[in-house]
Order: C-alpha cells, then structure tokens, then sequence
C-alpha cells in the first residue's frame, strides 16, 4: 500500500490578489477547494505544479513559501 500524498498546507492561508495563489503553500483557490476530493495521481500533479511556481518566485520569496513558520 503507498502512503497518501500529504498536503502542502503550512497553516500559511493568505491569498495575494496579484498572484491569485496562496502564500503558504502557491495553491490556487480552486487546488486549496479539491484537494480532498483528488485522486493522488492528481495531488502529486499539483505538488509538480509547486515546485514548478516555487523555482520562479524571486529568492526571498520563494524561501517563505511552503516552509513551516
């Protein structure tokens, strides 16, 4: 049995307007909405799509997102 794919929630629920994504964690709305509803296929597509967001963030902003505080 594989283990569920966790989510990237980091208690960090802040939604810049000019981004449209979550601070924390560089969700959309609509990732943070289906999240619990995502086969884990699905979840792992969207943790690519972070990691894809997180590499164009600028340094200082990219190291806040998706690190616990």
């Amino acid at each position: 049995m594989t283990e569920p794919v966790p989510s990237p929630c980091i208690s960090v629920c802040k939604m810049d307007e000019a981004s449209g994504l979550c601070t924390g964690c560089l969700r959309t709305l609509d990732e943070i909405a289906l999240w619990s509803v995502l086969d884990d296929d699905d979840k792992r597509a969207v943790w690519e799509a972070l990691a894809q967001r997180r590499g164009r963030l600028p340094p200082a902003a990219a190291a806040g997102a998706l690190a616990p505080t």
